[in-house]
Formats: C-alpha cells, structure tokens, sequence
C-alpha cells in the first residue's frame, strides 16, 4: 500500500468549483482509497491505496468527481517521495524559500516554452522551471505579483497547481504520518 497525495486544481476558489471536503473524503472512500485527509479547503488530499499507478489514480479521482460533482477538476498524484524530491530541489535559499510558490506541471513543458518564459524577468521575482514544477519568488507577495499560476500554464501551455511553501511542509508531514 502506497501513499500518495492528490493536488486538485480550481477548486474552492472565488466561489467557484465548489466542493465540501467532507463529502470529497466520502467519495474517495467509496471508490476505495484508504485513510482519506484533507487539508484546507482548496483541494489536498493524502490518502493509501494499493494501486501503484499515480495516473491511474488521477484518472479515477477525476472521474469519481466528475460524477458526483459534475466539475471537471484537474487532479495531480504525487507520491510523498516524489512530492519530497520536488520540494527538496527548490534551487532558492532557504530564507527565500519559505516564501516560495510551487506550480506543480501535470507534465513537462516543451523546451522553447521553458526557455520562453526563463527569459521573462520582473523585477523582484525570481523563478526556476524544471520539468515537474516552476518554482516562484516575489518579494512583493503572489497577491501582485506579474507571475502567477495562470501565467505559467499559458505560457508553458501545461496544466498546473499552485501551492505555498507552508502547504507542501504540511502535506509533506501528514503524508509521512499516513504511511
């Protein structure tokens, strides 16, 4: 049996995508997954399952979604190792870190977009894209910052989810003690 933790994409956001956490650990109950958390409301999820197949996981919970809520919600599965590796390779100090954003990319951009969007500097922001996340500083907070998720997927032309520094810690520290 494996860990794993689930990122979806858009939901609970400015009212929109609207799904209750409760009733989402239910569902993935009901279709098998074991030991179901949360954690806030925009749509982390660790849990156990016995399939080892993360894109298969994604295809389930999305589906399982769709169904019970008729939303087309994009879902991210990462292994806590993997999830670990992303985060441990955040190439910023640690004092920068911490007030660090991570895209995580439901695939890997297309070396011309990667570059495209490297070559595109704001001043006091500062990011790094590797093939599974784009990792994102602001000095001036993500509030106002030219960099954002939206402006990654479009450029990159990938899906992806954003989360902060605090939320990757606290998925990476639960998904250990769901192990």
């Amino acid at each position: 049996m494996g860990t794993y933790i689930a990122l979806l994409r858009g939901i609970n956001v400015g009212g929109k995508n609207k799904i209750l956490m409760a009733e989402l650990r239910d569902l993935l109950l009901n279709i098998g997954l074991k030991d179901v958390q949360t954690y806030i409301q925009s749509g982390n999820i660790i849990f156990n399952s016995e399939e080892g197949n993360a894109s298969e996981l994604e295809f389930q919970i999305t589906e399982a979604i769709k169904e019970r809520f008729q939303l087309d919600v994009p879902v991210l599965v990462k292994t806590r190792n993997a999830l670990s590796t992303i985060f441990d390779a955040c190439p910023f100090s640690e004092e920068k870190k911490q007030k660090s954003y991570f895209s995580l990319l439901y695939t890997a951009p297309e070396v011309d977009f990667v570059n495209e969007v490297s070559s595109t500097k704001f001043e006091n922001e500062d990011i790094e894209i590797s093939p599974n996340c784009v990792y994102f500083y602001s000095s001036i907070g993500y509030g106002k910052t030219k960099y954002n998720n939206n402006f990654f997927e479009r450029k990159l032309k990938v899906t992806a989810t954003a989360r902060n520094y605090k939320t990757i810690v606290k998925l990476l520290e639960l998904s250990e003690n769901a192990s």
